[in-house]
C-alpha cells in the first residue's frame, strides 16, 4: 500500500512542478508561485516517507522513480489541456487562395495579418495569427480543410500585449 502512495504523491508533486514552471515562464508568477507551495509540501512529506528505512525497503526507491517518470508525462498532458498562455501561427499560402483563408480564419474569431512574400515559383501570402493555445488545433485544422498545401509553423510565445481577441496585460 505504501508503494502505492508513493507513486501516487509523486505523480501530483511532479505534474503540479510542471505547470507550475510553465506558468511562470508563461508570465503567471502568483500562481506558480503558490502552486509550488503545496508542491514543495508534499515533496518534503514524501521524500520523509520515502527515505526511512529505505535500506531495509528499497522497493520504495522505485516506486519513487517510477512515479516520477509517469508524473513528467500525465504533467505534460496536464499541461497540454490547461493551455497557459498564447500561440502564434504562420501560414504560407498561394497568394490567390490568402484572402479566401483569411476571410474564413476571420469568420471563425480568428484575427490574421496578411503579408505579402514570394515563393520560388509563386507569389505566397503570410497570414501572421496570434491564437490562445487551446484554439491552436481548431486554427491549424481550418487552415489545413481550407488550403491543404500551405506551410504551417506554430510557435508558443510570452504575454502578448495589445491585438484584436487577446487579453491586454
Amino acid at each position: 500500500m505504501i508503494y502505492i502512495a508513493i507513486i501516487l504523491a509523486k505523480i501530483v508533486e511532479v505534474s503540479m512542478q510542471t505547470v507550475r514552471i510553465v506558468l511562470i515562464t508563461k508570465g503567471e508568477r502568483t500562481i506558480g508561485a503558490i502552486i509550488g507551495f503545496f508542491e514543495v509540501s508534499l515533496w518534503l512529506v514524501l521524500v520523509s516517507t520515502v527515505l526511512t528505512n529505505i535500506m531495509e525497503n528499497p522497493l520504495k526507491i522505485v516506486a519513487y522513480a517510477f512515479g516520477f517518470a509517469v508524473g513528467n508525462y500525465v504533467g505534460s498532458i496536464v499541461e497540454e489541456k490547461i493551455g497557459i498562455g498564447s500561440a502564434e501561427i504562420q501560414a504560407i499560402v498561394k497568394a490567390e487562395h490568402g484572402l479566401i483563408l483569411a476571410t474564413a480564419l476571420r469568420d471563425q474569431g480568428f484575427a490574421v495579418t496578411v503579408m505579402q512574400g514570394e515563393g520560388k515559383n509563386h507569389a505566397r501570402n503570410i497570414l501572421l495569427l496570434y491564437v490562445p493555445r487551446k484554439k491552436v488545433r481548431k486554427c491549424v485544422d481550418l487552415i489545413k480543410a481550407t488550403q491543404e498545401n500551405s506551410v504551417i509553423t506554430v510557435s508558443d510565445k510570452k504575454p502578448i500585449y495589445g491585438g484584436f481577441g487577446m487579453i491586454r496585460k
